[in-house]
């Protein structure tokens, strides 16, 4: 069972991406893995938006990466780049933090003319964080994912399986049992 730090950059209360993760989360935890959220938001902004490196919040938060076997990084796209505020996190970490750790990233946004912001504008900042590996990850468009009235959350069929296949390369990774859990996907 490893550890798993799950870390929404979206500054948003109601979050597609926040949502989505969790959701992951839960397939994470069903393949045996310790899953612990972290909402970026929930941060002080002074701290963050300050570069406070010693305020007790980013150091609580260093020291989540720093005990986790693998991050799963979640974003919206603005303007074809990861969010600010992830950004502003990322910035707080020591260089080398996700050294030896294995990486989901994960990105949500408006028009497909995003996807690839994955792969050329956080691909490479996690990259140069030292990590053991960054798996393949996955972008998924804000309308194939809704909430219904009751809180629910619902991924479209192709969205959810391509979701399903890269939590399930991650946790392979990670080396945990990549149990198929089609029916809950």
């Amino acid at each position: 069972m490893a550890t798993v730090l799950s870390v929404s950059g979206s500054p948003s209360a109601t979050s597609r991406t926040a949502r989505l993760l969790r959701h992951l989360d839960e397939r994470l935890i069903a393949q045996g893995h310790e899953v612990i959220p972290l909402d970026v938001r929930a941060l002080p902004a002074e701290a963050l938006l300050g570069a406070d490196f010693g305020h007790p919040a980013i150091a609580r938060a260093a020291a989540l990466v720093e005990q986790a076997d693998g991050v799963v990084i979640g974003t919206p796209v603005y303007k074809a780049a990861y969010s600010g505020l992830l950004k502003s996190l990322l910035d707080l970490l020591p260089q080398y933090a996700l050294a030896g750790k294995t990486v989901l990233p994960l990105a949500t946004g408006g028009t497909t003319a995003h996807v690839l912001a994955i792969d050329y504008a956080l691909r490479p900042v996690l990259a140069s964080m030292g990590p053991a590996h960054i798996t393949s990850g996955s972008f998924t468009l804000d309308k194939d994912v809704t909430v219904g009235e009751d809180g629910t959350l619902t991924v479209a069929p192709g969205s959810a399986e391509a979701l399903a296949q890269v939590t399930d390369r991650f946790s392979a990774a990670l080396g945990g049992r990549a149990t198929l859990l089609a029916a809950t996907a």
